[in-house]
């Protein structure tokens, strides 16, 4: 695996992770998380990578090594689907796989729903039609987390939150910035989502509501379950597998 960095729209630095050589799959990770604590510490990447595709793996702004900018310029409205489409054109992707877990999958399908990005083909991990079409109470769990964050007792579903993101490394005014930025999803823009799409979902992960119904609403998706949570489910090789027997042999 190789590290790289550059520059987004706007001049913000983010890291950009690269396993293998061949056909290109960008990944996007989870809401405070990284490339690494979603795809590379768990092995998918590698897995992946040995079916004979390039995995080029995105830490977002405020995420991994990226920048965390602290100015409010900083975020304009779906930033993220900014800083992904700025990597395809820094890469000059043209047939290209697009997949993402969690808030990852929440980009990747906003992304290709309005036309902004078009894969060939795409991955939603970890996201229901809550996650997209609810986002607001998400965001307004995680803006708790970041207000109160010290003082979040045990026992409180926030606690777990918190913990995260300190383990992270998180920077909450970057942070509290980001979570502004995104908008609830409009389902009724799913069906614009044409290209051949896995959704795939821990059998035990309920935190985006129904990937089932996620994947009855998009026309030409594959629905698999794997096991675990959903911070649970990304740390199991049932999930890198799943989308790997997905993807299949590029050539």
């Amino acid at each position: 695996m190789t590290t790289e960095f550059f520059e987004s729209f706007d001049g913000t630095r983010l890291a950009l992770h690269r396993t293998g050589s061949g056909r290109p799959l960008v990944l996007l990770h989870g809401l405070f998380s990284s490339a690494e604590m979603n795809w590379i510490k768990w092995g998918h990447d590698k897995r992946i990578a040995e079916l004979g595709y390039e995995v080029l793996m995105l830490d977002f702004r405020v995420h991994g090594e990226s920048d965390a900018p602290e100015d409010a310029g900083s975020y304009p409205q779906n930033v993220l689907v900014r800083d992904v489409a700025a990597l395809v054109e820094h890469l000059a992707l043209e047939d290209y796989d697009l997949g993402g877990f969690s808030l990852g999958a929440r980009t990747s399908l906003l992304a290709a729903a309005h036309g902004v990005l078009e894969p060939a083909r795409l991955i939603v991990g970890g996201m229901g039609t809550a996650g997209l079409g609810e986002w607001g109470k998400r965001s307004a769990f995680f803006k708790r987390v970041i207000d109160e964050f010290e003082n979040i007792p045990r026992g409180d579903p926030a606690y777990f939150s918190m913990q995260f993101l300190k383990s992270q490394g998180v920077n909450r005014v970057a942070a509290r910035l980001l979570l502004d930025t995104m908008p609830d999803v409009d389902l009724a823009m799913l069906p614009n989502v044409t290209m051949p799409t896995l959704v795939v979902c821990g059998d035990e992960d309920r935190d985006n509501g129904s990937a089932e119904e996620l994947a009855a609403l998009l026309p030409d998706a594959t629905f698999a379950e794997v096991p675990g949570t959903h911070m649970g489910s990304v740390t199991k090789p049932d999930l890198g597998q799943a989308m790997a027997d997905w993807l299949g042999d590029p050539a």
